[in-house]
């Protein structure tokens, strides 16, 4: 009897410790990993690294002078050598640690063993960067970052730049409107693609651009950030006009870079400029940012003059992804699908957008659409995404690299009021004054009325 009382006084403590630490690693696995994962962790990779890197086939024969240095000095087995390690540092996601490669070695070899090192030292996923000729950093991933988003506090951002999402290494995924001018973005229904989008808007509302909508679904996406867009339109028909005033203002920007390159002879070479960052600061426009809701509502038609009206419009998207990024001019292209299918000018269109993400679809084709030209090993992850998981999307680029990200929640009372309180930062731009939205004026809560008291009476 004496043996159980002391058995479950010792038992029950350590029972709750058990639950409590599971709990934390399932609902806070920030905390989690900070408090125990990471020196777990830690302590593997400093007790096995030599025989890991041992197993995975990363280490090369010692040099003769280290060979003849281990026979003079120890009577030990002269064994092969591993890449030299560097200090570990811990983050609050994981683990970050150089490698300096032996000779014969390359990055892709680290990489082809990623897996492997990430069992050995139980972690949720490595990743393998280069950082110059001979060295490469692993990025160890304690849990999985993607579950329940929390944005990093360096998230990179600037004027351009956009944090709108959190990659799977950790790392914040930028959207960088000088790197990559245009972006195309598809996603069926709830996949997050409003959420992306919002995530966009909010991040350039507080920046001194431009921002003009398209938005076919008579603005429902849009609207609510009318007070910080210089320009919207809610229909085809309001999209044929506004998509000529953005090549007209383009034309204009263009014959001013025209006027500053026709300059005097002994001007000197910094001062010539072949697109508007290159102009003074006080002669150079904002930027303007256009953002396409169902691009496909530009591109359906029913009868004949709609197919005029649909050439045209295309014609001018074209143009101003041809040739808006020297004006400042930037597209991001949102929809649902968007291939040949959709009629003349849609493939041409999408080979001008250099991005692309690609959230939850409903076919396979329509993430081959987004990322087959691109990234072809990318596609089965975009099919993969989970319909529970709102926005989790496959982010690439031209240069056929890609990664899982993911956008936290945004709510849109909040994306709109950021919007409403950034509404002074809105540029002058004549030419898209016909086409400002209507803010309509916040409705006035009336006070209730005041209970007075009854005066006492006998």
């Amino acid at each position: 009897m004496t043996d159980l009382t002391t058995l479950l006084e010792v038992g029950g403590p350590l029972a709750a410790l058990g639950g409590g630490t599971a709990y934390t690693r399932a609902k806070y696995p920030a905390v989690y990993w900070s408090a125990i994962g990471g020196p777990i962790s830690t302590a593997r990779l400093l007790s096995s690294y030599t025989s890991v890197m041992e197993a995975c086939g990363l280490t090369v024969a010692p040099s003769r002078l280290r060979v003849l240095a281990v026979k003079a000095t120890t009577r030990r087995e002269v064994r092969p050598v591993p890449p030299r390690r560097g200090i570990i540092r811990p983050t609050s996601t994981g683990l970050r640690i150089r490698l300096r490669l032996a000779p014969g070695q390359e990055p892709a070899d680290v990489a082809a063993s990623a897996e492997r090192l990430r069992h050995a030292w139980g972690v949720h996923a490595v990743y393998v960067t280069t950082v110059k000729p001979g060295v490469v950093e692993l990025r160890l991933v304690g849990y999985d970052v993607l579950r329940r988003v929390r944005r990093p506090r360096n998230t990179g951002s600037g004027f351009l730049k956009v944090p709108v999402a959190l990659r799977e290494d950790a790392m914040p995924f930028v959207r960088d409107y000088r790197t990559v001018p245009h972006q195309l973005t598809l996603g069926a229904t709830l996949s997050g693609k409003s959420m992306y989008l919002r995530h966009l808007i909010t991040g350039l509302a507080t920046q001194p651009v431009a921002l003009v909508g398209i938005d076919c679904k008579r603005g429902v996406e849009l609207a609510p950030f009318a007070a910080r867009l210089s320009a919207l339109a809610t229909d085809p028909d309001e999209a044929a006009e506004l998509l000529p005033a953005l090549v007209k203002e383009m034309e204009d920007r263009y014959d001013l870079i025209k006027a500053r390159q026709g300059i005097a002879p002994d001007t000197p070479d910094e001062e010539i400029t072949s697109d508007i960052w290159g102009l003074p600061e006080s002669e150079r426009p904002v930027p303007v940012v256009l953002f396409v809701d169902e691009v496909a509502e530009l591109f359906l038609t029913a009868t004949r003059k709609d197919e005029e009206r649909r050439d045209e419009m295309v014609t001018q998207l074209i143009r101003l992804a041809q040739l808006g990024r020297a004006a400042g001019i930037y597209l991001e292209v949102c929809g649902q699908r968007f291939g040949a299918e959709l009629g003349k000018g849609a493939t041409m269109l999408r080979a001008q957008l250099t991005g692309r993400v690609c959230h939850r679809v409903n076919d396979e084709a329509s993430a081959k659409m987004a990322l087959g030209d691109i990234a072809p090993e990318a596609v089965s992850a975009a099919c993969a995404i989970a319909p529970e998981l709102p926005g989790l999307a496959v982010a690439g680029d031209t240069s056929g690299g890609w990664s899982r990200i993911r956008t936290p929640y945004l709510s849109l009372g909040d994306a709109a009021e950021i919007c409403r309180e950034s509404a002074h930062l809105m540029p002058d731009l004549p030419a898209l004054k016909p086409f400002r939205p209507a803010i309509p004026a916040r409705p006035v809560e009336t006070p209730a009325p005041a209970v007075l008291p009854h005066p006492a009476t006998d």
